[in-house]
């Protein structure tokens, strides 16, 4: 029967619809974009209904698997110099479940960033992701309960993307902390996400967006995100259901860019067609583009995640 659901889940996401992320198929809706205090959001859409907003079926969020219990994350073993940078993952659920490159787990014996995106089907054995540490001066004798915290900031994601590098990784994070003027003893990545002082901006920024997009209708599969001058991000997916999963954790990494370094958008439509033109103009210009300021995640030769990288 376990194999059976497996077999399932992979037929139904290898037939997803082969609908291209680009302008062939989506639009960017500039009337509809959204403005906060330092971060301004705007929705990008199917045309039409169906195509790129088509449920991406089979396929649940990690934040989704972790908090219905079917997803379980744990420690690969005790030795740090052997498993610091895997992860182990028991899918115990009856859909495959996408894991993000910049997603963060809090606790074991270390913080942890998923450093690749994965679809990992149903199965009763232990499977691995890689990962990076987000916490230099932690590695504890004891293991403690893991629990999911959302996305990293888009700065922190751009270079784990481009470089994969754990010292890299470790210099951005220092680099962060030091400009925030976080108290973080142990160098955690998360010290100042987990800052009171902190929360109440962020529930702001939360609360305002959640109720944009509660109202907005439910095709969106996509957004750019802009701070300031500057485009900091943007992420697409190949199917709507699969941008909702993901939409809580991402927004909490793009509004601790914006309330960190970030300052009143006044970027012009202009400069953030610029920024997507090389995006969403074609598969060819797409791949090439994304090589060096960004990513595109595929299964089955089918375009799953496109993350684009601040300017």
């Amino acid at each position: 029967m376990q194999k059976r659901l497996i077999f399932l889940s992979l037929l139904l996401i290898y037939k997803i619809a082969g609908a291209q992320l680009t302008y062939q198929n989506l639009y960017v809706d500039y009337d509809s974009a959204w403005t906060y205090k330092n971060l301004k959001i705007i929705p990008i859409r199917p045309k039409g209904y169906g195509g790129a907003a088509k449920v991406m079926p089979g396929v649940v969020s990690l934040s989704q698997g972790i908090a219905n219990g079917s997803v379980v994350v744990s420690e690969r073993g005790t030795a740090a110099t052997e498993n610091v940078h895997w992860l182990r993952i028991n899918n115990n659920g009856k859909q495959s479940v996408y894991i993000g490159a910049g997603e963060i787990m809090l606790g074991g014996r270390q913080d942890r960033m998923v450093s690749k995106d994965t679809i990992l089907p149903p199965s009763p054995k232990d499977q691995y992701i890689p990962v990076m540490c987000v916490e230099e001066g932690r590695w504890s004798d004891k293991e403690k309960k893991f629990q999911y915290n959302n996305y990293a900031g888009p700065a922190l994601r751009k270079v784990l993307g481009q470089s994969n590098n754990q010292v890299l990784v470790w210099k951005e994070i220092f680099s962060q902390i030091n400009n925030n003027g976080t108290n973080a003893p142990t160098l955690a990545y998360l010290a100042h996400r987990n800052d009171k002082k902190y929360t109440p901006a962020q529930n702001e920024y939360l609360h305002y967006f959640n109720e944009k997009f509660k109202n907005a209708d439910s095709t969106v599969t996509g957004f750019v995100c802009m701070s300031g001058d500057k485009v900091i991000g943007c992420d697409i997916y190949a199917g709507n259901n699969l941008f909702y999963g993901e939409l809580q954790p991402l927004l909490h990494g793009y509004i601790e860019e914006a309330i960190s370094g970030g300052s009143a958008p006044v970027i012009k439509d202009e400069k953030v067609k610029e920024y997507l033109n090389p995006i969403l103009t074609s598969e060819a210009s797409q791949e090439a583009h994304l090589k060096k300021n960004g990513k595109m995640y595929k299964y089955k030769e089918k375009v799953v995640h496109i993350t684009g990288y601040a300017q």
